[in-house]
């Protein structure tokens, strides 16, 4: 009976659209973390009578076929790049980025991870690196003798050092864009990384360019709404537990059907 097989790819949708709910759950207090939502799509149709076709020998046509469906897949897990809520924290290594971009990290190979986690940290040498230790790009030292950090709106780092009373400007902190952020793919750490789906990263000063600005002493939290993920996790359950009762349904239709050749 079809109707098993299609129950039970509905039951491991679902399945799956509980984990990611409960991913974006998990990650309620992540710094910059974007939920995922679970996207489906129903499979291919058997066409028992074609719609459209010749219905008689006078040329009729069926306005109405029989299409019986094979259930459902999952076609994606979409990551939803909405901002965040920006919260002061009073460190003056934190930086949110308000609008559009990425803070670009060099991982230990060389290559490039992006993140709108800001909460950055010196190193040994001074440099300004995430919390796994990887260096912001591009590299800022700060001397050990510095003092009066500040990062501008539009990237600028600058400290006041002994015998003077001018800021000296550091560096430069840059963001990065992508066509489509969507297409990133995330490799944890609150890190993601270009495919092909993203495009190629594109480097732009802060508050320019169409990129977001900076805001010293502040993390953006995660995107994800608890009540509206407990109502998503609620009409999940209830599919779930509808999709077990067509098997249980159908399993009974099967035995009184057995039941008749006994």
């Amino acid at each position: 009976m079809r109707a098993l097989h299609t129950a039970a790819t509905g039951m491991a949708a679902q399945e799956l659209n509980v984990q990611v709910i409960s991913n974006n759950i998990a990650n309620m207090r992540t710094t910059g973390y974007k939920k995922q939502s679970a996207q489906f799509q129903d499979l291919i149709y058997q066409q028992v009578r074609r719609v459209g076709a010749q219905a008689s020998e006078q040329g009729t046509i069926l306005p109405v076929g029989v299409e019986i469906g094979g259930g459902v897949k999952t076609s994606g897990t979409a990551r939803v790049m909405t901002q965040g809520t920006l919260a002061p924290t009073g460190k003056e290594l934190d930086v949110a980025i308000r609008g559009e971009g990425f803070f670009k990290i060099q991982m230990p190979d060389g290559s490039y991870a992006y993140t709108r986690d800001g909460s950055f940290q010196m190193d040994a040498q001074g440099r300004i690196v995430n919390l796994q230790g990887n260096p912001v790009q591009p590299t800022i030292t700060i001397p050990a003798n510095a003092s009066g950090l500040t990062i501008s709106q539009q990237g600028q780092v600058s400290v006041t050092l002994p015998g003077s009373t001018t800021p000296t400007t550091l560096g430069q902190i840059t963001l990065t864009r992508f066509i489509n952020k969507g297409g990133l793919q995330s490799v944890g750490d609150n890190l993601f990384i270009e495919t092909p789906a993203s495009g190629t990263p594109q480097d732009g000063t802060p508050n320019a360019e169409g990129l977001g600005d900076l805001q010293q002493a502040n993390l953006e939290q995660a995107n994800v709404e608890a009540v509206s993920e407990i109502s998503d996790l609620i009409a999940a359950q209830r599919a779930y537990e509808m999709n077990a009762k067509v098997v249980t349904a159908a399993d009974q239709m099967l035995q009184s059907t057995s039941g008749m050749f006994r």
